[in-house]
């Protein structure tokens, strides 16, 4: 469904133009970025793999404070390598309430110039995108790192 994607050799920048995609969420469903923008803003939190430590803290902080997101008008959404089974598994496990999105042809965290090619997973870093479909925020970060919420939650709004 995003294999029109081009990848790209750097990490996505403010000010670019955000690549459109639609990918499937944990419950199996399209989840479509030019859809949920029309909501308000998005932000795309890249990770390599369900079930990780570092992967589970981050994603759980996240959904704990889906308040903040949504107070501020913006949705947070997960997007790994995993299958759409494997995230329905790791939401149920820790009560996730945010959207994980399934990337396992690898066009999407390409196209936004995260691709970890050592592991053929997502690396990890956040990209806030603003509802014209331009990035406002990104940062990419080693993967042991997660993000600090209250910098993406100062770029949203």
């Amino acid at each position: 469904m995003s294999n029109h994607l081009t990848p790209r050799t750097t990490f996505i920048a403010k000010g670019d133009s955000a690549p459109d995609f639609t990918l499937k969420d944990q419950n199996k469903a399209d989840w479509k970025l030019s859809d949920a923008l029309k909501k308000g803003e998005v932000v795309l939190c890249f990770y390599p793999l369900d079930f990780s430590p570092v992967c589970s803290t981050e994603m759980k902080c996240a959904s704990d404070e889906l308040s903040r997101w949504a107070g501020k008008g913006a949705q947070v959404v997960g997007i790994s390598c995993d299958s759409f089974f494997v995230h329905e598994a790791w939401a149920k496990s820790l009560d996730l309430k945010q959207t994980l999105l399934a990337d396992m042809h690898r066009d999407v965290c390409k196209a936004y110039g995260i691709y970890w090619p050592d592991l053929n997973v997502a690396g990890r870093g956040t990209v806030v995108i603003g509802t014209d479909g331009n990035v406002k925020w990104a940062q990419k970060r080693e993967v042991g790192n997660a993000m600090d919420f209250n910098d993406v939650l100062a770029a949203i709004g």
